[in-house]
């Protein structure tokens, strides 16, 4: 639990007791995000206090209501996302846009505890050949998989994406699923070769190239028909439009710290389609077939595991030394 910013601590809370429709789960797994470093700074403008955070979770059911298809012992992971159902973004099925969106461990109280009461209906099988040290990889590649969705990306076609975090890196692995061809672009040269590692052929350290013109000489001066910004930098979201072609496809899933000026006459004369990208909308499915299968190596990300009553301390040294991890996940039960 977030008191307030900078105090975080392993508390002890009651047992829950679901409401109607909610299966109560005992968690297994549970995944640390930077929506939570930011909740722990105070840097996250949506979070309230105090908050028990955790979004990225995984665990088995303990009950559920009759007739949910569920039973007891069954393994699941949480679509964290709630929405209303009744708002105009919910009705074109796009609940990630729900002008009401409360997601876990931001607007209320996530699951990084023993036991956690959620919806059924937002619950989700996984598959056995996914162990629980990995299962909450499927939130943030759902991540990935909704900002190729929103990109509308299609086999041979360049992505540039910026920012080699997890969510960039589980980008470029599914681009490469979806035959594209990802450009990673960083200024930590660890992180490029972790891409490099995990088969990612042009990378970019924006330190030492000329973006522009290594974007260029890769691409025969088109430029990128695609391009993801995932690092939330205001510098990489102006530099999407230097490296993006005319007739372009640019998606903003990293969250700015501040407003980011644009020239809108580049927009306009290169025909931009410019589009944010929100959590997800009905990716879990595809994520967790991709981790079951084999064909996104989420443990490339995975830094290290953690148990629950080493949280609190995790989380700070993930904040004083962020270079040295990209995703950590508390083990519980």
């Amino acid at each position: 639990m977030i008191e307030k910013p900078w105090e975080l601590a392993v508390v002890e809370i009651d047992k829950p007791q679901p409401k109607p429709g909610e299966a109560l789960l005992k968690i297994h797994s549970a995944g640390i995000c930077g929506s939570d470093i930011g909740a722990y700074r105070g840097t996250n403008g949506l979070v309230s206090y105090p908050r028990i955070i955790g979004h990225e979770l995984a665990g088995e059911i303990v009950t559920a209501p009759e007739g949910s298809g569920y039973i007891r012992g069954d393994r699941v992971i949480v679509d964290p996302y709630l929405f209303c159902g009744n708002c105009y973004p919910c009705s074109l099925g796009r609940t990630n846009c729900c002008t009401s969106l409360n997601v876990l461990g931001v607007h209320v109280d996530g699951g990084m505890a023993e036991y956690f009461s959620h919806p059924v209906n937002m619950l989700l099988r996984i598959p056995d050949e996914i162990p629980w040290e990995l299962a909450p990889l499927a939130e943030p590649l759902t991540i990935a998989l909704h900002g190729l969705h929103r990109l509308q990306l299609t086999a041979g076609e360049h992505v540039a994406i910026f920012g080699a975090g997890p969510i960039g890196l589980l980008t470029a692995m599914a681009a490469l699923r979806y035959g594209a061809e990802p450009i990673m672009i960083d200024l930590v040269s660890k992180r490029l070769e972790t891409a490099a590692n995990l088969g990612v052929k042009k990378t970019i350290d924006i330190r030492s190239d000329d973006l522009r013109r290594r974007i260029s000489e890769i691409t025969n001066n088109r430029m990128c028909e695609c391009v993801l910004e995932a690092s939330g930098a205001s510098a990489a979201i102006r530099s999407t439009l230097d490296v993006v072609s005319h007739a372009g496809r640019i998606v903003l899933t990293g969250w700015p710290s501040k407003e980011t000026s644009l020239p809108t006459d580049v927009i306009t004369k290169k025909e931009v389609d410019l589009r944010g990208a929100r959590t997800s909308a009905g990716e879990f499915l595809e994520a967790l077939q991709l981790i079951a299968v084999g064909d996104i190596n989420v443990r490339s990300v995975l830094t290290q595991t953690a148990k629950l009553e080493d949280a609190a301390e995790a989380i700070k040294d993930i904040e004083l030394n962020p270079g040295d991890y990209l995703k950590v996940n508390i083990l519980l039960n």
